[in-house]
Order: structure tokens, then sequence, then C-alpha cells
């Protein structure tokens, strides 16, 4: 059992070393291509990977609101993140519980082309504060160009699929 751990903890430490440096920078979403994320006019990612950090900000725009939240992902352990922010949680009016704490997992997948997070997140119901699934994909093109966001949420029967297009300085 000791080995097969240590085999495990090589291998995804193996894996961080290799992350795909094409998931840094700013994405925008392409509202044309996603699911519905009505209450904001504009969704930006940005990405920053170092080392096996991975930092994603959410610059969200809505009429004259901004709001800016980043979630930080470690893919060597399973980590705890205050204030995990959800893409969609003004458009489905489900909020974080007050206090609540995230539990998170990141892995890079599919010759790294993929970061895989999954986070049991405490919200806000009418029926009061219950534990919610998160399993995401962020899945970067070959041209790497686009980013496409799939979401599993234990909540619903269908995921959540959100496109983003590289920003390019020019």
């Amino acid at each position: 059992m000791k080995r097969l751990l240590t085999f495990l903890l090589l291998i995804a430490t193996l894996a961080t070393a290799h992350a795909n440096p094409g998931f840094n920078g700013r994405w925008r979403l392409d509202t044309a291509a996603s699911s519905a994320l009505d209450g904001w006019t504009k969704a930006d990612l940005v990405i920053t990977v170092d080392g096996p950090s991975v930092a994603i900000l959410h610059d969200m725009t809505w009429r004259s609101t901004r709001l800016s939240a980043t979630n930080t992902f470690d893919t060597k352990a399973p980590s705890e993140l205050k204030n995990f922010f959800r893409i969609e949680q003004r458009h489905m009016a489900v909020y974080p519980a007050k206090h609540g704490i995230t539990r998170a997992t990141a892995a890079w997948i599919d010759e790294n082309r993929t970061l895989r997070t999954e986070v049991f997140t405490p919200v806000e119901v009418s029926q009061g504060d219950v534990m919610m699934r998160i399993t995401s994909e962020y899945r970067l093109s070959e041209l790497g160009d686009t980013l496409t966001l799939i979401e599993l949420h234990s909540s619903r029967n269908r995921p959540l699929v959100y496109v983003f297009k590289k920003v390019t300085a020019a």
C-alpha cells in the first residue's frame, strides 16, 4: 500500500511538472457557444499555472457591477478553499454558504491538455445549506486558442458548458 501511494505521488508530481503552458493567460467567454449565463454581460477567466498551483481568476461584469474572484487549486494535494466562486452562481441564484469551506482536488489529465477539478462546496438553498459536488474539466483545444469548461453538478442532470477564446495582446 505504501509503495502504491508513493508511486501515485510520483506520477502526480511528474504530471504537474509538465503542465501545459498554453493554459496561462486571459480567456473571454463566447456566449453564443456557451450555456446560458444571464446576469453577466462579460466573463473572463485569467489562468496562471505556477508549478503545482493553478489560479483561476474570474473577472466578471454585469452592467456597472464588476466582480473579481480567484480559485486556486493545488494539483499535488487536496486543498480547502475559502470563498469558492462558481461562474454560474448569479445565474442560478444559488450562493455560497456563509463561512463555508470548499474541499477541492485538481489533476492534469489527457496528456496535460485538461485540468480536472472536483469540489465539494456548501451552498445556500431555500431548504438550508447543502453540499454541492462539482466536477469540472478545463479542456485546451489543439490549437491552444479555445478553452472549453465542462461542469457536472450533483444538483443537475445536464452539464454546463462554457467556451472561452484566448485574448491576445493584438
